[in-house]
């Protein structure tokens, strides 16, 4: 099982592998900058050398980098989308420098302007940026569909990733939260939810898994998550997730409302079950 959770950048690349192999992970994901935006701290050749060698001795599965939140492509406000388009080709020029493969973001809110508007301008930024030697798979991760969001339905998800250029460069990230709040049955109807993802996306662009209960009830467009096993999605229908021949050999991310001890009875959980 490949399972981990986010963790902080503040100490460098090192010390997060450090952390991970200390809870039994064997991946994690990290903010690229500060969530709220602002610019990304100074890559340093030995912290990432360090990370390196962690990761070869304890067999790591893909780590992923999370874009800020405020990275918003499809904002009606040009100074918005400019700092998305800045932001985001940083990144992927950063993570050529990092033992990192997947980049995940959330597509963005539309405010106002529409979906095919919002879908637009996503689809304008990520072919401005995304080029032929480009190493890293980028994820679209799909979303709770609060208020304008993008990304509620796989048919959303589908239609950004129709207009990239570089289409094998694009795959999605699922979170447990977001498609159970946003109407996806995945507690009595997982392999209904599956096959509906292959028919509309391709099973082969699902690339990792933010792993999370609910706080908040089935089709509620709430995100909010709960620890494992304490919210709406319940332990079982989680157990069903990691255990899915489908999905069990893709990593697995936990952004559970938690501490690193918290993070570290999870992981542990999470392996004795999927044994």
């Amino acid at each position: 099982m490949i399972i981990g959770s986010h963790l902080s950048t503040a100490k460098g690349f090192k010390n997060m592998g450090k952390v991970a192999v200390a809870m039994k992970a064997n991946t994690f994901q990290f903010f690229t900058r500060n969530p709220r935006g602002g610019k990304a701290r100074k890559l340093d050749e030995k912290d990432i050398r360090g990370l390196k060698e962690i990761m070869d001795e304890n067999n790591f599965g893909p780590i992923l980098a999370h874009a800020p939140y405020t990275l918003n492509m499809c904002s009606k406000t040009d100074k918005t989308r400019d700092f998305a388009r800045i932001a985001f080709k940083d990144d992927l020029e950063r993570l050529e420098k990092l033992p990192c493969s997947l980049y995940n973001f959330h597509p963005g809110s539309h405010t106002g302007q529409g979906v095919e508007k919002g879908i637009e301008q996503i689809v304008e930024i990520l072919n401005e940026t995304i080029k032929e030697d480009t190493t890293t798979t980028i994820l679209l991760e799909a979303m709770a569909g609060k208020g304008t969001e993008i990304g509620r339905n796989f048919e959303e998800l589908k239609k950004i990733i129709d207009g990239v250029n570089y289409k094998g460069k694009m795959g999605v990230c699922i979170d447990t939260c977001h498609i159970f709040a946003a109407g996806y049955d995945i507690v009595n109807d997982l392999d209904g939810v599956l096959e509906e993802f292959d028919s509309i996306i391709g099973l082969d662009r699902l690339k990792g898994i933010h792993l999370n209960d609910s706080m908040k009830p089935f089709g509620s467009n709430k995100d909010r998550h709960a620890p494992i096993g304490e919210g709406e999605i319940g332990f079982d229908a989680i157990v069903n997730i990691v255990t899915h021949p489908k999905l069990k050999n893709l990593p697995f991310y936990l952004e559970t409302p938690n501490d690193i001890e918290g993070y570290k009875r999870e992981i542990e959980m999470l392996r004795k079950i999927s044994q």
